[in-house]
């Protein structure tokens, strides 16, 4: 997911070689942050402090910023981060209750699989898709 040797990819490369240590990855993570230098390396940062965060609230803020970020970014160059940052936008939607939204994040994440190959990392995200789909059907169906 990390794309180039800038500053920021090199700081989200060491906060997920320290993950086990929340606050050495939270670090590394608001030093990519501070260190971004466009809306590509914004939503890499994004991406990476919204698993830090310790409220819901926070982890679908920096999600909503990840993604936000993401689609700001001209050309082609973010279209294969989409549909995992899609995903975590709608889980983070659904933790806090926000159905509608939640739905609609997990669509455009299923629209964005297109960029991802059919195997490997495409298929872990398109996996992950699919239950939070299912458990938004789930949720949506009235009660008997």
């Amino acid at each position: 997911m990390i794309e180039g040797d800038s500053l920021t990819a090199q700081l989200c490369a060491a906060g997920m070689m320290v993950d086990g240590d929340p606050s050495a990855a939270l670090a590394c993570f608001v030093r990519a942050w501070e260190a971004r230098r466009d809306a590509y390396e914004a939503s890499i940062a994004a991406h990476f402090l919204a698993r830090q965060q310790s409220t819901a609230e926070d982890r679908l803020h920096w999600n909503e910023v990840a993604a936000a970020r993401a689609e700001s970014v001209p050309g082609d160059r973010a279209q294969p981060l989409l549909a995992s940052l899609y995903l975590n936008l709608s889980d983070s939607y659904l933790t806090v209750g926000r159905l509608a939204e939640a739905t609609s994040a997990a669509e455009r994440g299923n629209t964005a699989l297109r960029h991802l190959p059919a195997e490997g990392y495409g298929a872990f995200v398109a996996q992950g898709l699919a239950r939070l789909r299912s458990r938004l059907a789930e949720l949506s169906e009235p009660p008997p």
